[in-house]
């Protein structure tokens, strides 16, 4: 059995040891490295290169979204899985923009955690119910109505844009200067959006954003 590289970032000491705890007792997760703030976080991925970060939302210094940036665009095989006390959407946008790919609340059911963990680690998106239902009456208020009309099968607001960007007709690097990212965190995205639509390369991309009404035909170059 291969087991699943984890990451722990978390500034309380007391919750950081009883993750470390219930992690370490399932055999197919291995608990790598512990952080304590967003710094420690980027320079320990760095090193240590984990499959999974579990990544606190509130830090010391830098957040835990900017710590999330720093961390996929050094380490480009990292999905980071934020888990934090907070439950509204505001925090959810905000890790999501950053690269997340999942969201789960601290007063999850361990299962829960460890079945989010093992999404994480394949690059799938994983929210937590609670999260879920608040995103989709967010995304389905009149001030969101206008991107896409919920055409994107899951996607996380970053990979939306990803993917609006290359059926556009943008190269990665030009999609990496337009949202101020790396190119390997672009190939990144581009990587997670077909594996959770199943489709290869950028033809297959630019027919569903076509079919799915996600840009009109004179957009797509």
């Amino acid at each position: 059995m291969n087991q699943i590289r984890l990451l722990l970032v978390e500034d309380h000491e007391i919750v950081r040891a009883g993750l470390r705890a219930l992690l370490g007792a399932r055999p197919d997760l291995e608990v790598v490295g512990e952080a304590a703030s967003g710094e420690e976080a980027a320079d320990l991925a760095g090193q240590l290169q984990p499959d999974v970060v579990l990544m606190d939302v509130s830090l010391p210094g830098i957040s835990g979204a900017d710590a999330t940036r720093r961390i996929l665009e050094d380490v480009s095989q990292a999905n980071v899985l934020a888990l934090s006390v907070h439950e509204e959407e505001a925090y959810f946008f905000q890790m999501f923009q950053a690269g997340a790919c999942g969201y789960v609340p601290k007063r999850a059911a361990p299962h829960i955690l460890f079945t989010a963990i093992r999404s994480a680690a394949r690059g799938e998106v994983f929210l937590h119910p609670l999260v879920a239902e608040s995103l989709m009456h967010s995304c389905l208020g009149p001030e969101r109505r206008g991107d896409g009309h919920g055409a994107y099968d899951g996607l996380t607001p970053r990979q939306r844009q990803v993917l609006t960007l290359i059926a556009e007709g943008l190269s990665l690097t030009e999609i990496s200067e337009s949202l101020d990212i790396s190119v390997d965190t672009v190939r990144h995205h581009r990587a997670n959006i077909e594996k959770r639509l199943g489709l290869n390369g950028s033809v297959d991309l630019v027919k569903y954003a076509l079919r799915k009404g996600i840009v009109e035909l004179d957009e797509a170059h």
